[in-house]
């Protein structure tokens, strides 16, 4: 009976995973803004089988979300659904978790994701509803039950797999939490990273910055803790190869550096350009009118989220 509050025609519009490595399923976002006809399936979920058990990667933006990929899970294997990891808050990564409860699953996030959830749990739900009517009926949030945090990286066994999980200083958010799976060299890095769509700025575009060009110039990801050994690159077993990412929104890459460098691209141009304004002691709405124009035609979405970007920057580096 829950599964018919979900519209008809939905399995057309990317509920549908793809094996993108061995034992790893993602479910395409679509790179549109929240909306009935796409029912609010804009972002990359997903999730990764062992031999003992199951991890899922984000779970949408809805109940009836969660529900479609607990199914597709279902469709693939009866294994037990162990883990459910939110990689940070935003709703259309987060909201569709109250699907697996009957699993009894760890929720597993980022040490600042329960305070950031509950502090915009009205304003998400509120916005579900507005936007996505009955589709979003019987959403509701759920907080994490074991956390990671900055600098931690949390291993779980799947049995002959492992995933392990890193939490980022202050980034996309201030609960950014990736996953890297040993067995396939797979980063899901979720919206750390976009491709294609404009990147989303809710957080820390100097943090996010210092965390992109970590990542590229090191060339592999790091799974020991901040504590352990400073790393050389390729040459500890606590740095890991990386063979794709998968983003949080847009095409799993191979050629990853170059993906990070169209991001950090953008991110830099917005940066010098408000740092310029700022000196010259202009104000937010001429940064907004001048600064990264030049990227639009390299991103979709840019016309909706480019000036809150903007914003979003000067009122961090005016005081920097």
């Amino acid at each position: 009976m829950v599964l018919l509050l979900l519209p008809a025609g939905v399995v057309a519009r990317g509920v549908t995973a793809e094996e993108i490595a061995p034992g790893i399923y993602l479910r395409p976002g679509i790179q549109e803004e929240f909306a009935p006809p796409n029912h609010g399936h804009i972002a990359n979920i997903g999730f990764i089988v062992g031999n003992q058990a199951v991890a899922v990667i984000d779970t949408g933006s809805t109940l009836n979300e969660g529900l479609w990929l607990r199914r597709l899970i279902r469709e693939v294997t009866d294994l037990p659904i162990a883990y459910v990891i939110l990689t940070h808050m935003h709703p259309d990564h987060s909201l569709g978790a109250a699907a697996f409860r009957q699993d009894e699953p760890e929720y597993i996030g980022h040490k600042q994701l329960s305070g950031a959830l509950a502090s915009r749990q009205s304003v998400y739900l509120n916005r579900m509803n507005q936007i996505l009517g009955i589709m979003a009926k019987g959403t509701e949030m759920v907080l994490p039950t074991r956390t990671v945090d900055v600098g931690e990286v949390l291993k779980l066994d799947l049995g002959g797999r492992g995933l392990y999980l890193r939490g980022y200083p202050t980034a996309h958010t201030n609960n950014d939490l990736s996953v890297y799976d040993d067995k396939t060299g797979t980063l899901w890095l979720s919206d750390l990273l976009f491709v294609e769509r404009i990147p989303v700025m809710d957080g820390s575009l100097r943090g996010w910055l210092k965390i992109i060009g970590e990542l590229g110039d090191r060339g592999c990801v790091q799974v020991a803790a901040d504590s352990a050994p400073p790393l050389k690159a390729e040459a500890s077993e606590g740095c890991k190869t990386v063979k794709r990412i998968v983003p949080g929104h847009g095409p799993v890459v191979t050629q990853w550096k170059q993906a990070l460098g169209d991001q950090r691209r953008y991110l830099e141009i917005i940066a010098t350009g408000i740092r310029k304004i700022i000196k010259q002691g202009g104000t937010i709405p001429e940064a907004v009118a001048s600064v990264g124009l030049e990227e639009r035609d390299k991103w979709l979405l840019f016309d909706q989220f480019h000036g809150r970007n903007v914003t979003a920057v000067f009122a961090e580096l005016e005081w920097e």
